[in-house]
């Protein structure tokens, strides 16, 4: 076998372990660990202290409402509930029509210095041992609030990650893929915490424990990200509970959701840097491992190798000696980069057809992690963001 072959090899096998052998190592590894040990978690369902529900927002006129009205219908004692809007420099109707809501504390800004730099200026201001996080734009379930504070009742968790759910209109092909893919991420979720610990929490709703809140420098374009894995670093585990979850609209359009991924992918570049000693296994043992399969790699190799495939592919066709398995591998792979063409077609007519909608999102993610970089490069020294319209 030829230098280049083994290189070949090692790339599929990175990109193989990355978007599906590590889901099955994991899988793996929970259920030995769940047949060897029987730990029974400290858990308390009585576990009902003051919580904050921080809400960023910045021009949010057109959900104000049904945000608000989401919030007070949740199941948790009212007078432990307390409600806190952060605007970053909205410009619309978003503080006139919280005025309307006594339950509300708002802390306005005239200036947008961006998401980070808000919730900055919110946190030092809330006394309440547990911060929930949630969008203006996503409606939570009834019980997500008990849910979280029965996790963090566990003294081992810092952080409660809930489930993202996105919700599909009936003629929304263009990002049928979204969906799919926070199935598949839940899933993931919650083999992570089953092992140790989730690796991260999304924005649209997680909790902590108030006083583990780190500053982060207002450019920061992961906050819910790098919160919580601060959270990890001291020791803590980060929780996930299906139970508790957030309903968010799909992106209103192709174009709309892959400039989200591209801000997500740079934010997840300027964490890996930020966060540089999480990859210290020595150092953090299972939750390095779990961070670097689950995160890292999908936000810095992986794209890179996922691409070369083909064109190195092409060389070996012509250079191996086994040109029968290379040739089927190349027509694998351009058949697997063809539905994704076809999907991107029919995405962009809005019609639904899952089989091809996955190989296209597959292949827009990994795009839109390579322009990752210039946008980082871009938008250097700001945390300010132009947030994608939903549907």
């Amino acid at each position: 076998m030829t230098t280049l072959e083994i290189v070949f090899w090692a790339m599929v096998a990175v990109v193989f372990y990355t978007y599906i052998g590590y889901g099955i190592l994991l899988y793996l590894l929970v259920k030995i660990k769940e047949a060897l040990f029987h730990t029974k978690k400290e858990k308390n369902k009585d576990f009902l202290p003051d919580v904050t529900i921080l809400i960023a927002a910045y021009n949010e006129e057109n959900v104000v409402d049904a945000k608000m009205a989401n919030t007070i219908a949740l199941d948790y004692p009212e007078e432990k509930k307390h409600i806190v809007w952060v605007t970053d420099g909205s410009n619309d109707r978003t503080v006139e029509f919280l005025a309307k809501y006594p339950q509300a504390t708002v802390l306005h800004s005239n200036i947008r210095a961006g998401k980070t730099a808000a919730i900055n200026r919110a946190i030092p201001l809330i006394h309440t041992e547990i911060t929930v996080f949630t969008d203006a734009n996503t409606m939570l379930c009834p019980e997500a609030i008990k849910v979280m504070a029965y996790e963090l009742s566990d003294q081992t968790v810092g952080c409660v990650a809930g489930e993202k759910r996105v919700a599909m209109q009936e003629k929304q092909g263009a990002t049928a893929g979204e969906g799919i893919y926070w199935k598949y991420e839940s899933t993931i979720k919650s083999l992570d915490y089953r092992l140790y610990s989730a690796v991260g929490a999304a924005g649209e709703l997680f909790a902590i424990r108030t006083a583990m809140f780190e500053t982060l420098p207002t450019d920061t374009l992961l906050d819910d990200f790098i919160i919580s894995l601060k959270i990890a670093q001291k020791g803590y585990k980060i929780a996930y509970n299906k139970d508790a979850y957030a309903v968010e609209s799909a992106s209103a359009d192709i174009k709309e959701e892959a400039k989200r991924k591209v801000r997500i992918s740079a934010g997840g570049l300027q964490s890996v840097w930020r966060l540089g000693s999480l990859l210290n296994v020595f150092k953090y043992g299972t939750l390095s491992f779990q961070y670097i399969s689950h995160r890292v790699l999908r936000w810095t190799l992986t794209p890179i190798l996922f691409f070369a495939l083909l064109p190195v592919n092409v060389i070996l066709l012509f250079t191996a000696e086994n040109t029968v398995l290379y040739s089927i591998f190349l027509a694998l792979q351009i058949l697997f980069y063809a539905c994704g063409i076809a999907g991107y077609a029919l995405a962009l007519r809005k019609l639904k057809n899952k089989i091809l909608f996955v190989p296209y999102y597959f292949l827009m993610m990994n795009v839109n992690v390579l322009k990752g970089l210039p946008y980082l490069i871009s938008h250097r020294g700001s945390g300010v963001w132009e947030k994608a319209k939903r549907s």
